[in-house]
């Protein structure tokens, strides 16, 4: 089996596929940037247990990660408990076919990298890729296949937490649609309303402003937080919340 890991700001996904491309099993959990090494290997040793799996099942590892202080981290860990070598994305040996058109493309983070090319591999070039976590990420693979840049904001949590932060009457609230609509007829609707419907408009009106430079590209929506936005941005085509673990599926086979 493929032991795959996706080692984001806010949470670790961990996924064990078949040989056949299929997830056996899959666990997310959240990132501690200090863990050590040994921490990490009972972390997984525990979520190996629950299912019955064997460590001696995985016979390839491979990750991404955006918190490189954490990167030999999860390499020490996994040589420790499975016995193989964990690439990185972004590894010289492991090379991913998909040219990157920025001006410093050491810049570019794993999970962007990786989710246009799995993105690219599913449905073909001219594409927009949205990712709504921690941070909200706007990805672009021109006619090509090329990536050729994109867009970052905070992502909605980062701002609720902002306006808490700096306010001091303002509550700590969660990103949901308001249950009053637009108008929020209380300080968490209100707030709900700004962030929600004002995120909405935003990814809307940048799809849209993409779009005219690219002629009618794929649209689709990745990450924690598409779920909750995808009925109100009619222009997102497609949902596909586990695109980062089936690119390093992807990757990994091209690899081999």
């Amino acid at each position: 089996m493929l032991l795959a890991i996706d080692v984001g700001n806010t949470n670790i996904v961990v996924a064990l596929f078949n040989d056949d491309g299929g997830i056996h099993a899959q666990w997310r959990i959240a990132t501690h940037r200090y863990q050590t090494a040994d921490e990490f290997m009972l972390t997984l040793e525990g979520l190996f247990r629950l299912k019955g799996i064997a460590y001696g099942s995985v016979t390839h590892a491979i990750a991404a990660s955006v918190v490189p202080m954490l990167n030999g981290t999860v390499k020490e860990a996994v040589k420790k408990l499975c016995h193989v070598m964990c690439r990185m994305v972004g590894d010289e040996s492991l090379p991913i076919d998909m040219p990157v058109d920025l001006r410093n493309p050491q810049e570019l983070g794993a999970d962007r990298l990786v989710n246009a090319f799995a993105a690219r591999e599913t449905f073909g070039p001219n594409l927009i890729v949205l990712d709504l976590g921690t941070a909200t990420t706007f990805d672009v693979v021109d006619m090509r296949g090329h990536y050729v840049g994109g867009i970052i904001a905070p992502g909605p949590n980062i701002s609720l937490k902002a306006l808490h932060d700096a306010a001091a009457k303002l509550p700590s609230v969660n990103f949901a649609k308001p249950r009053d609509g637009v108008v929020g007829k209380d300080t968490v609707g209100a707030m709900q309303s700004g962030i929600y419907y004002g995120y909405a408009c935003m990814i809307g009106g940048l799809i849209e402003k993409l779009r005219a430079d690219m002629g009618e590209p794929t649209v689709l929506a990745t990450g924690g937080l598409a779920t909750l936005i995808m009925d109100e941005v009619k222009s997102i085509q497609h949902h596909v919340p586990d695109l980062t673990m089936q690119g390093l599926w992807m990757i990994h086979k091209a690899a081999a």
